[in-house]
């Protein structure tokens, strides 16, 4: 049976196929090797795709922009909604009901968790989620695992940390039921405070995944190939109190990459504010900006694939 997308909206990780998954990174490699080329690419000539962004975000906006931008298509943005009708109390179903009409997908951030189903079931053409609050980020985990697929040449027989706010990181969220997709172990580092929520835990162990919990981080990285930095979210805490005294809860630095496993990989979702020393960024192994530069492919597929223009 032949895989497609077509159609398909992309809300979280769980519910994607490994077909899918691999349709996507393979779509992806694909068109990175045609950009790489010098190819002009007019996959999506003629189409337009709505960002509606209700929350800060740089890499997300711009790489989906720049996706469809390469792509030939063309991108009408809401990037602050105290400029959109948001601002006068328009529901989230009524505002993509409106702009379906503008638009062939649309991709919606929204700091409420839910946010991008709810604006799903409002839409008539294919909804990305670019981020719904202390939920999903389902764009960011695909292109993580393609970048660690780019890096370690593999998918299989990795040990991988998460490391930081497991309990917010709507990333890292995302990211455990791709990498639990394959044959991975999986270390969970955080203090007591954020550690991983106990539901995605018990997903995990259910599909056999080895998975342990520790707060010392410079112990899971001796015993690594992959460690995956995250923020302390300043803004998932209701009492800033409480962010102030995790804030610097993990901070990486170069003697510490000196002691980790040979070879290790450093990635980030970015943006980072402590979590990793610049002095950091010399290091070959550092793969954070890659990692960034790597959604502009794994979203061309995204968008490419759910119009079915791929």
């Amino acid at each position: 049976m032949t895989t497609t997308l077509h159609g398909k909206d992309i809300l979280r990780t769980d519910t994607l196929t490994d077909e899918e998954l691999e349709l996507i990174l393979s779509t992806a490699a694909r068109f990175e090797e045609r950009l790489e080329g010098g190819e002009r690419l007019e996959t999506m000539a003629g189409q337009l795709m709505a960002a509606m962004f209700f929350e800060p975000s740089t890499r997300t906006r711009l790489s989906f922009e720049a996706a469809m931008h390469r792509l030939d298509g063309d991108v009408v943005t809401i990037a602050d909604p105290k400029t959109s009708s948001a601002a006068k109390g328009e529901s989230l179903a009524d505002a993509v009901k409106v702009v379906e009409g503008y638009a062939d997908v649309i991709v919606v951030r929204h700091p409420r968790k839910g946010s991008a189903a709810e604006a799903a079931e409002a839409a008539g053409v294919p909804v990305i989620n670019g981020g719904d609050g202390a939920g999903q980020h389902p764009t960011q985990a695909l292109l993580d695992v393609y970048t660690i697929s780019k890096e370690k040449g593999t998918l299989d027989g990795l040990k991988v940390a998460l490391a930081g706010d497991l309990k917010n990181g709507r990333t890292v969220h995302s990211l455990v039921y791709l990498l639990a997709r394959f044959d991975m172990r999986l270390i969970l580092v955080s203090p007591a405070q954020l550690k991983m929520p106990a539901g995605i835990k018990q997903d995990l162990m259910r599909q056999g995944i080895e998975v342990s919990e520790t707060e010392d981080l410079a112990a899971a990285m001796r015993d690594s190939d992959v460690v995956y930095m995250t923020r302390i979210q300043k803004e998932r805490f209701e009492h800033p109190a409480e962010y102030d005294r995790l804030k610097g809860a993990y901070v990486l630095d170069m003697p510490m990459v000196e002691q980790a496993k040979p070879g290790i990989t450093i990635m980030h979702p970015l943006p980072r504010v402590n979590e990793i020393k610049e002095e950091v960024d010399s290091y070959a192994g550092g793969a954070y900006f890659r990692q960034a530069h790597n959604g502009v492919p794994v979203r061309m597929a995204l968008l490419a694939l759910v119009t079915g223009r791929a």
